[in-house]
């Protein structure tokens, strides 16, 4: 697959995320709608959590059976776990830190836009991940399989549109030029991934993306769930959020299903 078809189909797979944006436009939604669409959302970040985590480790037990084999140095092991451990707690810290930076600043303290926006740079770190799997997959000559995950992450990104998006349905309306910046931190470094993943490929620069996106998502999921309880509906929302969570595990078996 040449270098410009890797780029086309980047594209594509973060593309999709402008999908579910507009859902943040909603207005005169009861309350019992907004903590559905809310917790909703979190069940979709919830399951991106556990698939975001599960690839980051799988480098880290991959070094850790062959240092306990004998067939590749500890170093290594030392390496990725430190950079897995690290890399979590920066994404949840930073972001712990920059909002409670808000909180002082603000009566109201986070908003729903900045729910958003540490969603979409959450997300953006894991789809830069994913860019980097369709362009390594580009680069050593597997086309089937770099079109099937780009067919793949271009679904994933459109329920996780959605995600970044539902918060929004509370407060002020969001303008179309913020869903659009959404859009290209959420989805643009798919793009950027592919492009890099074809140049060089580097399972410790995947670890670190995917530790980050790791502890950010995990911020905005207990900052959602405080946003849903506000909402005082616990028998809906937790509906929503058993049915977000399966919706986006139902999309991951029809993934697997086609070979993804």
């Amino acid at each position: 697959m040449t270098f410009e078809q890797t780029i086309l189909l980047s594209a594509f797979a973060g593309l999709t995320i402008y999908l579910g944006l507009p859902v943040g436009r909603l207005r005169n939604l009861s309350t019992r709608t907004q903590a559905i669409l809310t917790t909703a959302a979190a069940g979709v970040i919830l399951f991106l959590i556990w698939d975001i985590l599960a690839q980051a480790v799988e480098p880290v037990e991959a070094s850790l059976e062959a240092a306990t084999s004998g067939e590749g140095p500890t170093s290594d092991f030392v390496v990725n776990v430190t950079a897995f451990g690290l890399s979590i707690a920066v994404g949840l810290l930073t972001l712990v830190w920059v909002t409670g930076r808000l909180r002082n600043r603000r009566v109201e303290g986070v908003s729903a836009h900045d729910i958003a926006l540490g969603t979409a740079v959450g997300l953006g770190l894991h789809n830069f991940s994913e860019g980097l799997a369709i362009g390594q997959s580009a680069v050593t000559g597997a086309t089937s399989f770099a079109i099937i995950l780009a067919i793949g992450f271009a679904l994933h990104n459109a329920t996780e549109g959605f995600g970044i998006a539902a918060p929004l349905t509370t407060g002020a309306r969001p303008t179309w030029a913020f869903l659009g910046l959404l859009g290209l931190i959420g989805g643009g470094p798919t793009f950027v991934g592919g492009v890099i993943g074809y140049s060089f490929t580097s399972p410790l620069l995947s670890i670190v993306f995917l530790g980050v996106a790791a502890g950010a998502l995990i911020f905005v999921f207990n900052e959602m769930m405080a946003t849903s309880r506000r909402f005082a509906q616990p028998a809906a929302a937790n509906v929503a959020l058993l049915i977000g969570l399966l919706v986006a595990f139902g999309t991951d078996f029809l993934l697997v299903a086609v070979g993804a």
